[in-house]
């Protein structure tokens, strides 16, 4: 009994320092829990947020905090867009189309302006069995935000990407109010 006592030791301290040791879940790790990312499982996110959904083949449309957002996805290509639509292309101006490009660059985020089949459209390209279902949320969140701040902040959310035009733009914004604001 007194011989086994060490071995016993041992193994509890191997036990411990191994335990210390492990390293936080990496991204490869949190995928295989959650598993890539089928079109059955994209139907069933998309379901729990908004009911109402309706397939069609690849196609998945609903309604996010009353905007029309479609999903269209190929298992084939191992892709998924997510497209709101916000106006006709027709008349963009110059100025316009500048902005949009500027805010792709550091405001958007993972959410894009895009141009089809004479359309503005707010949109999210990821790859898609790598997606994870909080990656595809976010993603939908900044698609319905680069919609609705169209015209306005073009931004995907709060944050802005350094080292583009979007920040110059918005303290200039800020300078022309506090300017307009001095004689208050």
């Amino acid at each position: 009994m007194l011989r086994l006592i060490p071995a016993l030791v041992f193994i509890l301290i191997a036990a411990v320092l191994s335990a210390q040791q492990t390293e936080p879940e990496t991204p490869e790790v949190q995928q295989e829990i959650e598993g890539p990312m089928t079109m059955e499982r994209l139907a069933t996110i998309v379901t729990a947020l908004d009911p109402e959904v309706t397939a069609q083949g690849p196609t998945l449309q609903f309604h996010i905090d009353n905007l029309p957002v479609m999903i269209v996805a190929d298992p084939v290509a191992d892709r998924m867009r997510a497209l709101v639509p916000i106006a006709s292309a027709e008349g963009l101006s110059e100025k316009e189309m500048l902005r949009m490009m500027q805010a792709n660059f550091d405001a958007a985020l993972d959410a894009r302006y895009a141009i089809a089949n004479g359309r503005l459209w707010g949109v999210f390209i990821h790859p898609l069995s790598p997606l994870k279902k909080d990656q595809l949320i976010s993603g939908l969140v900044q698609t319905v935000t680069v919609a609705r701040t169209y015209g306005t902040a073009f931004t995907g959310g709060g944050a802005i990407f350094g080292g583009g035009d979007t920040g110059e733009i918005y303290r200039n914004l800020l300078e022309d109010l506090r300017k307009k604001g001095e004689a208050l």
